[in-house]
């Protein structure tokens, strides 16, 4: 992205076919933050040099750096991006309810989706030790519910696009990388697309033909 400000851009360090950190890129995108990525030789160990620790102290992706500030974990960055470039309310409720709703569906994306469509992935793209099997099922169960939930409501939380949604979309659209078909979820589907036609709409690489 070009930066239109006096400011530094975002500085998102990521590996490109992390959910996580698309989350985060998915987020600047869409508030029209200027950003730059850097894009860590994960295999090599560059996520574990003292460089990158001073920035992300667990050595993980994402992370920002944002004129002096820096920043781990995909759910706290996404919050701060919306406070400090758009509007909090907005992306992240005006009402008690609304906010509870809101931290509900990002404590499902740190839980359910990252054990379900998460670890599928995992398993698949990068042979990760986990029970592909398991994480399957769990999101088969997470899509289930996602799906009925969807049939009477165009986004997760709100009235509108927001947190929830951002959080939710990277690892459930890509969820056939993991072996776990949409096909059966047409109101997930619908939801995918109604993201994927926001302004400034950005995606994620993929690894493998999605069905």
């Amino acid at each position: 992205m070009t930066n239109t400000s006096d400011t530094a851009p975002v500085k998102l360090y990521r590996t490109p076919k992390s959910g996580h950190c698309h989350r985060v890129e998915l987020m600047l995108a869409l508030l029209d933050v200027p950003y730059e990525t850097i894009d860590l030789d994960m295999m090599n160990g560059a996520h574990k040099r003292p460089e990158f620790l001073a920035i992300s102290p667990f050595g993980q992706v994402p992370a920002i750096e944002d004129n002096g500030l820096t920043l781990s974990d995909s759910n706290a960055i996404i919050v701060y991006l919306a406070d400090q470039y758009g509007d909090l309310d907005e992306w992240a409720g005006r009402t008690a309810t609304e906010r509870a709703e809101v931290q509900r569906w990002l404590s499902i994306a740190a839980g359910e989706i990252y054990q379900g469509p998460c670890s599928a992935r995992l398993v698949t793209l990068f042979g990760a030790p986990l029970d592909h099997e398991t994480a399957k099922a769990k999101a088969e169960a997470l899509f289930t519910m996602m799906d009925s939930h969807l049939k009477t409501r165009e986004w997760l939380a709100l009235d509108r696009p927001c947190l929830a949604d951002v959080a939710g979309y990277s690892y459930i659209a890509h969820a056939p990388e993991g072996g776990v078909s949409l096909a059966p979820y047409p109101a997930i589907r619908a939801w995918l697309d109604r993201i994927e036609a926001l302004p400034r709409f950005i995606g994620m690489v993929r690894s493998a033909a999605l069905a």
